[in-house]
């Protein structure tokens, strides 16, 4: 069976904290919880669409160490395709992140081998024979050359590479099918308060614009309009892969050629299940 999916970006070992608060300079608090798991938005992204029984490739970079070979295992598991999942000479990357009694969240990052990712010969014919590219937690010159080969691109800039600006990315955002976002991302890209910010996105010939809103669920803005779909009410308990579910539950409908209002509630409900567990991959296993 052919990839369908490919996402390409980092893979991380995560550190997950519960912690009663946040902490300032000087300060020192108790973990409640603590919980290892396999990371990293490209990581989140694919595992949470071979569980929507979705055929997922990963284009990534781990070092040749312990958690590398333990995260090779784990997508084993999970049914992704490994083929272009690289062990090198770096280490692997690690988040460490702390989640409050509220479900938000604070993180420090050390890339390790992500950061020395540099697009191979096998990672472009991996890329041109799939159906979709998803781009997501990845650096920009690697991004731009990445996406030369896509049939269809999907990107998930996230903040770091949000905070490029519009001028910057405009080339990459061109060649775009479909851009997720949250609300402060769409500011920080394009410059704009937001109903200005996703106009111009819009208006940039980007066919769909989506825009993650929380608690108030998701928008799809295209030159049709746009299309809103809420949320039923859930206590967060940890907010951490919430946006790379989202993605996952709406390209699993999309690919199942589903209408974009079914897309984004299968986005929403996918993202619910996420955050009402602890850790970034509570991906529901479900078939459309």
């Amino acid at each position: 069976m052919p990839i369908e999916v490919v996402g390409l970006g980092t893979c991380n070992i995560d550190f997950i904290m519960k912690v009663p608060r946040f902490l300032k300079a000087d300060d020192e608090v108790d973990i409640e919880k603590l919980v290892l798991s396999l990371g990293g938005s490209a990581s989140n992204f694919t595992v949470g669409l071979s569980r929507l029984n979705v055929k997922a490739g990963i284009i990534s970079r781990v070092g040749n160490d312990y958690f590398g070979r333990w995260s090779i295992n784990k997508f084993k598991k999970e049914n992704v395709d490994i083929k272009r999942f690289i062990m090198t000479d770096e280490s692997t990357g690690m988040a460490f992140i702390a989640v409050d009694q509220h479900g938000e969240r604070s993180m420090y990052t050390f890339m390790g081998a992500n950061q020395k990712f540099q697009l191979e010969k096998g990672d472009i014919e991996y890329i041109k024979a799939s159906h979709i590219l998803h781009i997501t937690g990845m650096y920009k010159e690697v991004v731009k050359e990445a996406s030369k080969y896509a049939n269809l691109l999907s990107l998930n800039p996230g903040t770091a590479l949000s905070r490029f600006g519009i001028d910057t990315l405009r080339k990459l955002l061109e060649k775009a099918h479909m851009i997720f976002l949250n609300k402060k991302e769409v500011v920080l890209l394009t410059g704009k308060e937001f109903e200005e910010g996703v106009r111009l996105l819009v208006d940039m010939g980007i066919p769909m614009v989506i825009v993650t809103l929380g608690s108030d669920g998701a928008s799809l803005y295209s030159k049709e309009g746009m299309i809103h779909s809420p949320v039923r009410e859930v206590k967060a308990v940890d907010t951490t892969g919430a946006g790379d579910a989202f993605a996952a539950g709406f390209i699993a409908a999309y690919i199942k050629e589903q209408k974009l209002e079914n897309c984004l509630d299968f986005g929403n409900s996918i993202a619910s299940s996420c955050v009402k567990e602890f850790g970034a991959m509570n991906v529901p296993r479900s078939i459309l």
